[in-house]
């Protein structure tokens, strides 16, 4: 008997449905609570101080899911033979004001401009439960350099772990290997856990 791989196939979220967005989520857990609005937090607000209900009304805003015509969304969507199973949020880096006016992460030893939004940012690569290690982290970080190039910016960097031992206890932000595997370049190592890479196109 010939065996298939199986297919894995991305688009920007707003060619996807919400529905397939929040069952990569799931009901429960990390990427639930989260509805990946922690490097959006306004000034003066913090992750706490807003329900999850609030969270995913505004990521729904954000990816603009069931419009293809849209010109903006907030990231990419990942299905495994038709299974919505992956997402990603990749943005210009000026999206996300965490991660340019609080986060030391991006800037540690380096002098870069926080307001270049030709930079973008790949802030989170999440896998749903029970799809992964089947290479849809891949085809995200790729598919999310192609995104960005084609969307008009100069550079694309991640800030991934650098084990997988705490990725739950984290942001999911992707692991070096993934990133170190599609092209991406490492830059710094801010943290003991934690590096900035990036491509510039």
């Amino acid at each position: 008997m010939n065996s298939v791989a199986p297919r894995i196939t991305v688009v920007p979220a707003n060619e996807a449905r919400w529905e397939d967005l929040q069952t990569v989520f799931g009901p429960r857990g990390q990427g639930y609570r989260c509805q990946c609005q922690r490097y959006k937090l306004r000034p003066r607000e913090h992750f706490a101080g807003f329900p999850v209900e609030e969270r995913a009304f505004r990521l729904r805003q954000q990816a603009d899911c069931g419009h293809p015509d849209a010109d903006t969304t907030s990231g990419l969507v990942a299905s495994l033979d038709g299974e919505p199973v992956g997402w990603c949020a990749v943005e210009p880096r000026t999206a996300y004001p965490v991660l340019v006016n609080n986060s030391r992460i991006p800037w540690l030893g380096r002098t870069e401009d926080k307001s270049d939004d030709s930079v973008w940012a790949l802030t989170c690569v999440f896998t749903r439960a029970g799809f992964r290690r089947r290479g849809v982290s891949a085809a995200l970080v790729a598919a999310a350099l192609d995104f960005a190039r084609r969307r008009g910016a100069r550079a694309l960097e991640g800030y991934p772990m650098i084990t997988t031992a705490a990725i739950d206890e984290e942001l999911h932000v992707g692991t070096l290997s993934v990133f170190l595997a599609a092209g991406f370049e490492e830059v710094s190592r801010p943290t003991a856990r934690r590096a900035v890479v990036r491509v510039d196109f």
